[in-house]
């Protein structure tokens, strides 16, 4: 069941357009496309500032069945450029719910189309790498005009996506777990790592590259004084707040941009425990000396194997990401301690004399798998006050 009758065309770079009918925002919008293999949690995907830029297809065939709600946003706004489902719910059934995922995205100025064949998008993703698309309400122009929008239209890695999602202020993020669905706080615990003896909260610097809510709130939660800083911060000014350690968040679009988050981290992990986690963990293979590079399809969904090379665990993780580390770049200072099963790219490192280590997926994800959550306590353990 449609939720409009408002006809919307999909046209990609490669010279495919799809008829469907659109929901949400009646707004053009381009994007780069790609696929999310999540089942839930649709909300936190479009309000991910990690996903600027681009427009998401979500494999999971219907969409919107249980609403929308403030809890559940990772930041203020929706950050996606569109939105592509098989099938967008009319209504939404569910005690949480505190409106419609179309009217959600009208609110937020953003796009979404249905009646697409996704199972076949999908596909023409993997086989030939994330596409720029365009979602058009335009019942005049042709076919090849939407293309030729598409084409002309700037690619992710063209624009530095951070300094639009980062927090213009330095502010201190407060707010633990607050939902009776969260995680409990033993989930946080690392028994790894050097155990804490003192109950002062140590004090950290997070870096807001494009922050989702759950990252500072599993900070909190894991025993942390967290300050956020914006994006360009430079190292002594983040050093000014006299913290225990450096954290360095997710965010959207090519690493190799922020040559300014680069220049500040190379400063900071000489001088205090650092945790990087998605595009902070990218940051930090710059800062190392490594290289990143484009994958095809990237990793998006919250179903990632991912394999603890120091212990032979396999943790299923969430993530969100276009770009990897190339490990061939990496010094031998450097050793990757996690890999993905699926494709054997580098999903964690630390470095073997500073204490710094990353993590290219998401022990955050809400919804999603706890597999991962034990990091936060290893940042916590790792950090002597």
């Amino acid at each position: 069941m449609t939720i409009s009758p408002r006809s919307a065309r999909l046209a990609l770079e490669d010279g495919t357009v799809l008829s469907g009918h659109g929901f949400g925002a009646s707004v053009d919008s381009v994007g780069e496309l790609v696929f999310n293999t999540s089942m839930t949690g649709y909300q936190e995907i479009l309000s991910d500032p990690s996903y600027r830029g681009q427009t998401v297809l979500l494999t999971q065939p219907h969409i919107g069945n249980y609403g929308v709600n403030s809890e559940d946003e990772e930041s203020t706004k929706v950050w996606t450029s569109g939105l592509v489902v098989r099938e967008s719910s009319s209504r939404a059934s569910n005690f949480r719910s505190g409106g419609e995922l179309s009217n959600y995205l009208e609110q937020h100025g953003v796009p979404g189309i249905e009646g697409i064949d996704t199972r076949m998008l999908v596909r023409r993703v993997r086989s030939s790498g994330e596409l720029r698309c365009l979602i058009s309400s335009d019942t005049k122009a042709s076919d090849q005009e939407l293309v030729e929008r598409v084409r002309n239209a700037p690619r992710v890695a063209d624009v530095d996506h951070v300094l639009a999602v980062t927090t213009k202020t330095a502010y201190d993020w407060t707010q633990g777990y607050q939902s009776p669905f969260s995680p409990p706080a033993t989930a946080l615990l690392d028994h790894g790592g050097n155990k804490i003896t003192s109950s002062r909260r140590p004090r950290i610097v997070a870096y807001d590259f494009g922050a989702k809510r759950n990252i500072m709130r599993s900070l909190v939660a894991a025993g942390f004084d967290v300050v956020v800083v914006p994006a360009k911060t430079p190292a002594a000014a983040a050093l000014e707040h006299k913290p225990d350690g450096v954290f360095l968040s997710n965010g959207p679009g090519d690493p190799a941009i922020c040559t300014y988050a680069i220049e500040a981290a190379k400063v900071l992990v000489q001088k205090v425990p650092t945790f990087g986690i998605c595009l902070g963990h990218q940051i930090l293979g710059h800062v190392f000396g490594g290289k990143t590079y484009k994958m095809k399809f990237g990793h998006h969904g919250g179903n990632q194997p991912v394999m603890d090379k120091t212990t032979g665990k396999v943790e299923i993780t969430a993530q969100n990401h276009s770009y990897a580390v190339d490990p061939k770049s990496l010094p031998d200072s450097v050793q990757v301690t996690h890999i993905n099963l699926n494709d054997d790219t580098v999903e964690g490192m630390r470095h073997k004399e500073l204490p710094v280590f990353s993590v290219q997926y998401h022990p955050e994800a809400a919804p999603g798998p706890h597999d991962s959550l034990y990091l936060f306590g290893r940042f916590r353990d790792l950090i002597r006050v």
